[in-house]
């Protein structure tokens, strides 16, 4: 997969019209931008969950501008054909000037293709101004921080007709503002079948059903690194978080014991000049 062509946002249009289906995880740090990228992943995201999966923090919605455009350097260094695309944290394109240059910045300094922001149908004058800027944008609706903080709940964002066409709305204004993908998260699969047979650009699911263009995923949840959160849409491929407490374990354990380093592990010095060094030493 190394030596596959750069994924642009002509090449994931290029998917959508031949229905060739779009992966997208997170990655926070050179090794596992490495090892998506490795893997032919399409669109790798530096996301705002750094906060809390990366750093420990109880929620994402501090996280800086700052942190991100640290975290996306460390993602660009690792990528060689995948998509970076970097969230726009909350709190940091409330108003046009604010937005354009907080993803500008992420551009120029993080090296990311792209930027991901989320929003409603009320963002779309934010998102035509960062495309108008030449700054690709993929943007993202359903559930979202901005939801959890207005709501004050991990709710469902479209349970009945009425939600349901919020978010039509919502998607449909993400489209017609330039976005050139978008995320739709924790929708009912019939909705998200509806949006993305009725937009022109490729819809990716984070727990939105299988009929999307494309599917998403944070890395460190289905890898079994993180698992505070298991939402329905998670699956898990692997529990790295046991593998890696099990090895730890072991490499304790040897070098308590004695085990660990053996001759294999540990360099020599030629038996006369040892003699030399004992000598001059006394």
């Amino acid at each position: 997969m190394n030596n596959r062509p750069k994924v642009t946002v002509a090449a994931l249009q290029n998917k959508k019209m031949s229905s060739r289906k779009i992966t997208l995880l997170t990655a926070y740090d050179f090794p596992m931008a490495s090892f998506l990228d490795q893997a032919g992943i399409d669109l790798v995201l530096v996301s705002d969950a750094v906060g809390t999966i990366g750093n420990g923090k109880p929620e994402a919605v501090s996280v800086t501008v700052d942190e991100m455009t640290y975290h996306t350097r460390a993602v660009r260094n690792g990528v060689k054909s995948s998509m970076v695309v970097t969230t726009l944290p909350f709190g940091s394109y409330n108003c046009v000037n604010e937005a354009v240059g907080n993803a500008t910045r992420i551009m120029k300094e993080g090296g990311a293709d792209a930027v991901h922001l989320e929003g409603t149908a009320q963002s779309a004058e934010i998102v035509r101004s960062i495309v108008n800027s030449g700054i690709p944008v993929l943007g993202h609706i359903g559930f979202t921080k901005q939801h959890m903080v207005l709501s004050g709940t991990i709710s469902l964002p479209a349970k009945d007709a009425e939600s349901s066409k919020r978010m039509i709305n919502d998607a449909m204004a993400m489209a017609q503002s330039g976005a050139f993908g978008l995320i739709v998260e924790c929708l009912p699969k019939s909705l998200g079948e509806i949006i993305t047979r009725s937009l022109d650009i490729p819809v990716i699911s984070i727990g939105s059903g299988v009929y999307c263009d494309g599917q998403g995923l944070v890395s460190q949840d289905m890898l079994g690194i993180f698992k505070e959160l298991s939402p329905r849409f998670l699956k898990v491929y692997a529990d790295l978080q046991q593998v890696t407490v099990s090895a730890v374990t072991q490499f304790r354990n040897e070098v308590e014991s004695g085990q660990f380093p053996t001759e294999q592990h540990s360099y020599s010095l030629d038996d006369r000049e040892l003699d030399k060094l004992l000598n001059q030493i006394g």
